[in-house]
């Protein structure tokens, strides 16, 4: 016999095309629905009038409403070891790094308080609504190994690999030689482990040799089907000082480019002042970018513009990046995104907003059979909505009556607190306490 199935009632919406508005094909809303799950996968989506006929039982619902039930979240840029420097005062994007970042990675090269702090981060990530994240480690090996132990422990899908550093960084945090052998036996110990992933990560080209990113660029091609991670034109200073260490380079992308690091797989943050011709490389490349909004109005880095990235065909996903970023909510980063898009002149539709971390990041991330929406057999990753009893955000929805108008108060008012479940896998692993 099979597992047992569970079913969850509420309003159901998820987006299998990017929308311009609720009319849009690629929008699905049902006003009351049940969502059927089977072990780890969907089984059925249906309405609740369907689900009564077919001869489905009001004692069998586990009844979420009036909560939205949304596809779980996928970040496609954080840092696990930066939960602690969240909100840290001043600098921008170098001097943070020496001043905050780099002293908190060091803490982890204790491997019992990097076990304790992967397990702290994924339960933020879950009581966010956070079911996928793309995530950077350190440099020390055992501190990836505890976050994929972590993600293990509650079947979640994530991609992550040890940091690659052997210059410009503390003593401490840098590799002896590439980090090739280290990267390697990771590598092989878990990709393709139940839902984990691995990405081969150098920080940036700042910290990495060209001998260190010729090592990482041969992994990728001797394991075809690993992500890429790393970052790429955050800040003006960074382009500027990157050009300099690689005087050969045509430019930024050039750099990742010629040791192998830019395909279909790659992921690259922030992307802000990329050129024309480093966008063709991208979209020649099928390369993406993860849109940071909190972190770089908080940096001071500069505004992304989405359309021009959607001009040149480079796709593009969101992420939080604690630590940069101010907090792990991805409705929040939706909501600075939103500001970035109204300074840059263009208006980011909430669907579209949702369709980032759901759909769109599930294609970025070549999952779309897996996860990004609530289509029968897919992974059983969803989250459950309801503003919380009492708070602006419940007041404001009370007084609203679209769709569209609902995910925006989400985006802007209590999005910390509006995540009432969160199931990963077809299992409820977070549920928010009563009020």
């Amino acid at each position: 016999m099979g597992e047992a199935l569970q079913h969850i009632r509420g309003r159901l919406l998820w987006l299998t095309a990017l929308p311009d508005d609720e009319a849009h094909p690629g929008v699905h809303y049902l006003q009351d629905g049940v969502l059927s799950v089977q072990g780890e996968h969907i089984h059925a989506v249906q309405s609740y009038a369907q689900y009564i006929a077919q001869g489905g039982q009001d004692a069998d619902l586990h009844d979420v409403r009036p909560g939205l039930i949304l596809p779980g979240f996928i970040d496609s840029h954080i840092h696990y070891p930066q939960m602690d420097i969240i909100g840290s005062f001043g600098t921008q994007l170098l001097d943070w790094l020496d001043n905050y970042a780099f002293p908190a990675e060091l803490a982890y090269a204790d491997r019992e308080f990097a076990q304790a702090q992967a397990q702290q981060f994924m339960r933020r990530l879950l009581e966010h609504g956070t079911t996928t994240a793309l995530t950077f480690t350190t440099v020390h090996a055992h501190s990836t190994d505890a976050l994929f132990e972590a993600a293990q422990a509650v079947n979640a899908r994530m991609i992550a690999g040890k940091v690659l550093m052997n210059r410009n960084a503390p003593d401490g945090l840098m590799d002896a030689g590439t980090g090739n052998d280290e990267n390697r036996a990771l590598l092989e110990r878990w990709h393709g482990q139940g839902r984990l992933a691995y990405a081969i990560t150098p920080r940036f080209a700042i910290t990495c040799t060209p001998e260190q990113l010729t090592a990482a660029g041969q992994l990728l091609q001797d394991y075809p089907g690993v992500y890429s991670h790393s970052h790429i034109a955050e800040h003006p200073d960074e382009v500027a000082y990157t050009l300099q260490l690689f005087p050969e380079a045509e430019d930024y992308a050039d750099v990742y480019d010629r040791f192998g690091l830019l395909n279909d797989h790659s992921v690259f943050a922030h992307g802000i002042h990329l050129t024309e011709q480093e966008l063709t490389r991208f979209h020649k490349a099928g390369a993406s970018v993860a849109f940071c909004p909190t972190s770089n109005l908080f940096l001071g880095s500069g505004l992304l513009n989405l359309p021009r990235l959607q001009q040149f065909g480079v796709g593009f996903s969101v992420g939080s990046d604690v630590g940069g970023g101010t907090g792990f909510s991805l409705l929040n980063t939706l909501g600075e995104g939103y500001k970035v898009n109204q300074l840059n002149g263009d208006n980011w539709h909430p669907l579209q907003a949702l369709y980032a971390i759901t759909r769109g990041a599930a294609e970025t991330l070549h999952l779309t059979d897996k996860i990004g929406s609530l289509n029968a057999g897919l992974e059983a990753d969803f989250v459950v909505l309801e503003a919380p009893r009492g708070s602006v955000l419940a007041q404001r929805l009370d007084a609203e009556s679209s769709l569209t108008g609902e995910l925006f108060a989400y985006m802007f008012l209590d999005g910390e607190r509006a995540v009432k479940e969160t199931w990963v896998a077809g299992k409820r692993q977070y549920q928010r306490e009563a009020a």
